[in-house]
């Protein structure tokens, strides 16, 4: 008989509500965060049981101990909802949602052979998004006092000239901001070091930096995240995943035509790029697309840049569909296991 479990988690407790078949509403219990005791408590559930449960903090963790305890698991991003909310409610929608095959986005989990990239991609992020922090800190304390600094202003040796120019009370806070800057920045280093050096020993990487705007670090971005090409089966599925697809709103969509048949209205209307992305690889691809157009003036695809702008595309756009260009060659390339190759550049993604 199927048990369908709905688990609400979080640091000190855990709620779990069971399901039947039916959708009649079995039992509940709320047991500890410990592995152990979530096991003992899915174990004195009778049934081949279904567990669904959060996209959350702890969620992967929950994923990696419960999943050879139950038939399925499903990780949720569960949609907004308004009104009453407490722990078993949310509990007893995640079960019947998994019931009923209602749940609308699933959130994949990677294998554990990918944890160690996983950690160093989080590491190098954590790392870029400090120093950055701390440059702007920095910056604002003399842009509160009307100067305009150069970049050199995050080099201690030549930092000294701007500080004077600034009085006591805000030298003193510059003075400190540079500090944290001047320890922060070694620790980017370091990050860095950790993430090439882990991503050296998965082949794949090497293969997909090959392709242009890809070095180690955004391929190795892009490994962690997407873990696997099959999870893709049309490239269309790898840019709505990256933010890079988009949104079109339409209504009456049927009209009557010249014959007196219903045809489908051809007015749509375009709301931007969608908003259930990954964020980080929309970034990759935006910044590979960058790469190109900046750094490879002899490339096919910067060529191709220049062809959109001459016909009057806006720039915005001719970058967003050089994006798209690099994003589908390189789950092409993943799928294939292949290097980059620039003759097939048209051939695979000539339709955008």
């Amino acid at each position: 008989m199927d048990r369908y479990v709905g688990l609400d988690a979080h640091s000190q407790s855990c709620t779990l509500a069971v399901i039947g078949p039916s959708g009649k509403r079995l039992k509940s219990l709320v047991v500890e965060t410990n592995g152990q005791a979530l096991v003992d408590a899915l174990r004195g559930i009778p049934g081949q049981l279904h567990l669904c449960l959060e996209e959350g903090t702890q969620s992967a963790w929950l994923h990696e101990l419960l999943s050879p305890y139950v038939q399925e698991l499903a990780v949720v991003m569960p949609p907004k909802s308004k009104g009453a909310k407490d722990d078993l409610r949310d509990a007893w929608t995640r079960a019947d949602e998994l019931r009923t095959g209602a749940i609308e986005t699933r959130v994949y989990k990677p294998p554990q052979q990918l944890a160690a990239l996983r950690n160093a991609v989080r590491g190098y992020g954590f790392a870029v998004r400090d120093v950055v922090r701390a440059k702007n800190r920095l910056k604002s304390v003399f842009l509160s006092r009307g100067m305009l600094t150069p970049a050199s202003i995050y080099a201690v040796a030549q930092r000294q000239p701007w500080l004077n120019k600034l009085k006591p009370p805000h030298r003193q806070l510059a003075e400190w901001l540079g500090r944290q800057l001047d320890q922060l920045a070694p620790l980017r280093d370091e990050a860095e070091e950790w993430l090439l050096k882990e991503a050296k020993t998965h082949p794949i990487i090497r293969t997909l930096q090959t392709a242009p705007g890809m070095g180690p670090i955004r391929t190795a971005q892009l490994v962690a995240i997407a873990a696997t090409p099959e999870r893709f089966r049309r490239r269309q599925q790898f840019w709505s995943y990256c933010g890079l697809s988009i949104v079109t709103r339409s209504s009456a969509d049927w009209v009557r035509g010249k014959d007196n048949k219903w045809e489908r209205s051809q007015v749509q209307q375009t709301r931007g790029l969608t908003r259930k992305r990954q964020p980080l690889l929309k970034s990759v691809f935006k910044g590979a697309a960058t790469t190109v157009i900046t750094q490879l003036p002899d490339h096919p695809l910067h060529k191709d840049y220049q062809r959109m702008l001459q016909a009057g595309i806006k720039p915005n756009l001719a970058k967003l569909t050089l994006a798209r260009r690099i994003a589908a060659t390189v789950l092409s390339m993943w799928k294939h296991k292949e290097v980059y190759d620039p003759k097939r550049q048209r051939g695979v993604t000539s339709k955008t």
